[in-house]
């Protein structure tokens, strides 16, 4: 059986730069999908499920920051790597795409090698992520994703189950700044209704349960972990 490098899906509404890095991509054995917009990058990022996006930021119907902000929001694709490519040089292009969770950023016009560097640079850190992923560890804490356990300097700390989740998920990506509404998504899901104040009382809990200052409140936007 032949093993792919990865799966890319490419996002640019100039079918000349699609076919380019297709091609390019394709003589590297990547598997390639193309979208023309953010709408149809969505829904096709949805059935091909890529291990990397490649997205330009200025498309019609919706562009590369509606695009990213959209994406990052559904778990799905907390493990899929996202590379902008724009011909823009304006640096607040670059400095806003990366906040939203970009993973890196190219500028046009596109260099072959350059670009299957960068692509391959991308997917060397994720699959290492996803490696250590089962335990995450800072300093003296240790979070545990395959036995659902916390412990500190040896100690199990208890949690509940969503007290558990909500801790992992912030502790994912240290000193990010998780908004509320995408919290209960992540944490509680559609599904289910739950009041605004359950996210406090669950961050509450945990601060309790643990001793030590692991989560920080961001007054009117959400929450972030970060050890003091």
């Amino acid at each position: 059986m032949e093993v792919f490098p990865g799966k890319i899906l490419i996002v640019d509404d100039e079918p000349d730069i699609v076919e380019f890095i297709s091609y390019n991509l394709k003589n590297k054995g990547y598997l390639i999908a193309a979208a023309r917009d953010g709408v149809e990058a969505v829904r096709k990022a949805k059935d091909f499920r890529p291990d990397l996006i490649l997205l330009d930021i200025m498309m019609p119907n919706k562009d590369g920051i509606e695009t990213i902000k959209e994406l990052r929001n559904l778990p799905e694709f907390d493990d899929t790597a996202i590379i902008f490519l724009t011909a823009l040089s304006d640096e607040k292009y670059e400095i806003e795409g990366l906040k939203l969770g970009a993973d890196d950023y190219i500028a046009k016009p596109i260099k072959p090698e350059l670009l299957a560097s960068r692509i391959g640079s991308a997917l060397r850190r994720f699959r290492k992520d996803e490696e250590q992923e089962q335990k995450q560890t800072y300093g003296d804490l240790e979070i545990n994703k395959t036995k659902f356990t916390v412990s500190y300097k040896g100690e199990e700390i208890s949690l509940a189950k969503k007290e558990f989740e909500l801790l992992s998920l912030l502790a994912s990506k240290p000193g990010r700044v998780f908004l509320r509404n995408e919290i209960l998504q992540r944490v509680w899901g559609t599904d289910v209704i739950v009041g605004d104040r359950t996210i406090d009382v669950h961050i509450r809990k945990i601060r309790q349960k643990s001793g030590i200052d692991l989560i920080t409140t961001v007054k009117g936007v959400g929450y972030k972990f970060e050890m003091a």
